[in-house]
């Protein structure tokens, strides 16, 4: 597929999607600081990609070209983001990923969604220096990962500590007689649902938890019937997930179906997707998930406000924020390093602390592990975070009083 081709395509992506490259007034002399992207489009993970990805690009460029550009090599230089469809193939991401290095040689790129994406694409980032502020990445292997890549940083979190965050959750909910101690857990099996779950066994075991029923199933199977069915004749008096977006619409359809009644129902990626709450309405209340935001600091306010008017969609209560704080990080490095120069960008990425939505962040051996939010809770139309390391604004978690 040649570049016209892909330009093509892009444009017509951009109708769909709304991703803006250059506004009317960014359109000036300087030449534009060329970013790239390698997104699904297509394919199983494109809902997830459209959601937390897509409208946060269309946010931030029109944000920096609204106000003349980048401040670099004493100039204002405008964003123009080329991007790709990897169809959500792997195979077709590298290729793309090697493309906007070598062919568009473009001046930075954004970060990849889903766990197996990025460590996928992380040899080309490494081997030209670009800086991959990871978001939607969540694993135990970062300081490995870290020293492997050193352009790699990460924003959410390790697997064990987003599975604490579910552990600390029930834990506090079965103190509270809330709950028992049976779990159904299923998971995606995918890098992600693969390593959440072999993380959770131990650490919900050693929590005095039984797990009475434990499945995997494939991304993008077309019934997940059998396993809500099979969680449900388990007797459980939590059920846990470690899904991504199609699989958590489809396990919370299903369990509305069964009537899975659990006084605990948790389910991961999508859950703090606005499009989760429209479909499915008051029936998910008290439902739990990945995630979950503070919504009454000032900046999460402007930052929502902001991100409606400009794209018309609402922002989900979790990752969503966080890319946007990651382009944010970008932005402050390049202008930080007053330049286009990736290795001095990613040492700036390393050695300073940065302003975002989130409030301030630095990398300790590049991960960002002192603040995030890890469970949220739909409590009255809001997905409010119930567990977190380091924010400290969660709410207790409440009971499930179950689909009606």
């Amino acid at each position: 597929m040649n570049r016209r081709t892909i330009m093509v395509s892009f444009s017509s992506a951009l109708l769909a999607a709304g991703i803006a490259g250059l506004t009317a007034a960014s359109v000036i002399a300087a030449d534009p600081i060329k970013i790239g992207v390698v997104s699904h489009l297509t394919g199983p993970l494109a809902g997830g990609e459209a959601v937390t990805h897509t409208p946060n690009i269309e946010l931030w460029a029109k944000q920096i070209n609204d106000r003349g550009g980048l401040k670099v090599d004493g100039e204002q230089r405008p964003v123009e983001i080329i991007t790709y469809d990897d169809k959500t193939d792997p195979a077709e991401h590298i290729k793309a990923v090697q493309r906007l290095a070598t062919q568009d040689e473009v001046d930075y790129m954004l970060s990849p969604y889903g766990t197996g994406f990025n460590i996928a694409a992380a040899p080309i980032y490494a081997k030209y220096n670009y800086p991959l502020v990871a978001v939607s990445a969540i694993t135990d292997k970062i300081p490995e990962l870290s020293k492997r890549f050193p352009n790699m940083f990460f924003t959410l979190g390790t697997t064990s500590g987003f599975v604490e965050g579910v552990r600390d959750t029930l834990v506090t909910m079965r103190d509270a007689g809330t709950i028992g101690n049976k779990i159904a857990m299923v998971n995606v099996a995918d890098a992600f649902g693969i390593e959440l779950a072999d993380t959770a066994r131990p650490i919900l075991t050693e929590a005095g938890f039984e797990i009475v029923y434990d499945k995997s199933y494939p991304l993008g199977t077309p019934d997940i019937s059998p396993v809500v069915k099979g969680a449900k004749a388990s007797e459980p008096d939590a059920f846990v997930a470690w899904s991504y977006p199609p699989d958590t619409f489809a396990l919370t359809e299903q369990a509305i179906i069964e009537d899975l009644d659990v006084k605990a129902f948790y389910t991961a990626v999508a859950t703090c997707f606005p499009a989760y709450a429209d479909k499915f309405g008051a029936k998910i209340e008290g439902n739990l998930g990945a995630g979950g935001i503070n919504p009454d600091t000032p900046a999460m306010q402007a930052y929502r406000k902001a991100h409606k008017e400009v794209t018309g969609k609402e922002a989900d209560y979790w990752a969503s924020a966080t890319y946007y704080a990651s382009l944010q990080v970008l932005e402050q490095a390049i202008e930080g390093v007053g330049s286009v120069d990736r290795e001095a960008t990613i040492d700036y990425i390393k050695n300073n602390s940065f302003d975002t939505v989130l409030g301030t962040i630095s990398f300790d051996e590049n991960n960002n592990s002192e603040r995030y939010w890890s469970v949220g809770q739909w409590r009255d139309g809001v997905f409010r975070a119930v567990a977190d390391t380091g924010m400290g604004d969660s709410v207790p978690a409440v009971a499930k009083e179950g689909w009606n």
